[in-house]
């Protein structure tokens, strides 16, 4: 068992190491470079329509393009409001590490281009409600670890770039060992809990919360490693989870946008109280978005299919 699970284990990060290797390097480069002060720029105008200052768009960029934590640097480097960095917080929950994160997706056998549009969606459809809604929020956030000052990142001109890419090379290798670290014990330990039956357990566990969001029990392990760490890192386990547990796409389509909305529950919510913001209320957001709009999904594609299969029993009776 536990040979096939390291086997397993090896196999899946070999996989997700071709696309995170690359992309991790390419963003690291990216970063040192103005391209992502550029599209900050181009962002400014939209910025005001979700209440955010045209410099908060630097993090929002830095975030999507790196990962949550380079955008929470980005965010404790400026002066915003209490309410712009909440607004900030819900955004980037949804919306961040979006090239690794989107191509890991893609790797599960999802479409790209739906789980970038359903995260970004909801970044942008979460900051305008807020904006909308809250009509406070306009003293200056005072972060939760110190003062506001943050160390300036090195750029082109006090590093070569020799080292730029040397520095994406190590940060590309460093994201596979900790994905290997995480990945191949993980696999190890679910190989031993399929082969032990020790699996139903945890879908019967999750049985609430498959039902109410329309998916088979099947799914559960799909469910259980997004939401406890993270689709980037859980990655591994629902690709073996999809190809042995036999997942149906549409049932893959609804777990991943779930957990779009909801990953990482703990790790991600937590993270944010360097900002000194309340983590409880983003939280809530995430989770009941999270149900309301997969439940919506899942209601809206059931009575396609039964129309389509009704459509298809009248076409052969005549």
């Amino acid at each position: 068992m536990l040979k096939r699970g390291l086997l397993s284990g090896l196999s899946t990060t070999w996989t997700l190491s071709k696309v995170i290797f690359p992309i991790t390097l390419f963003i690291t480069i990216l970063g040192y470079t103005p391209i992502l002060h550029w599209l900050a720029s181009a962002l400014s105008p939209l910025m005001k329509v979700i209440g955010l200052s045209g410099e908060a768009a630097i993090p929002l960029v830095i975030g999507n393009a790196l990962n949550l934590y380079a955008g929470i640097g980005a965010i404790l480097s400026l002066d915003l409001t209490v309410k712009e960095v909440f607004i900030l917080a819900v955004m980037l929950s949804f919306s961040h590490n979006l090239f690794v994160e989107s191509a890991v997706a893609a790797k599960v056998g999802l479409r790209m281009s739906v789980i970038l549009a359903v995260r970004i969606g909801l970044a942008l459809v979460s900051a305008f409600v807020i904006n909308l809604v809250w009509q406070g929020g306009g003293e200056q956030a005072v972060y939760g670890f110190g003062s506001s000052s943050h160390a300036a990142a090195p750029t082109p001109e006090t590093m070569s770039w020799l080292a730029i890419v040397w520095e994406g090379i190590a940060a590309g290798i460093t994201g596979i060992l900790q994905l290997a670290l995480i990945v191949i014990p993980l696999m190890m330990v679910v190989q031993i809990m399929r082969e032990k039956n020790w699996l139903k357990a945890i879908a019967n566990s999750l049985s609430p919360l498959t039902n109410l969001i329309g998916v088979e029990k099947n799914t559960s392990i799909t469910l259980a490693s997004g939401l406890t760490i993270g689709l980037a890192y859980g990655a591994g386990v629902m690709i073996d989870a999809v190809k042995e547990d036999k997942v149906k796409k549409k049932d893959l389509y609804i777990v991943f946008i779930f957990l779009v909305a909801c990953h990482a529950v703990v790790e991600d919510t937590l993270v944010f109280l360097v900002l000194g913001i309340p983590v409880w209320p983003l939280l809530l957001i995430r989770v009941v978005t999270a149900l309301l709009l997969t439940i919506a999904i899942s209601r809206i594609w059931n009575q396609y299919d039964k129309k389509q299969s009704k459509q298809t029993e009248e076409t052969y009776a005549h």
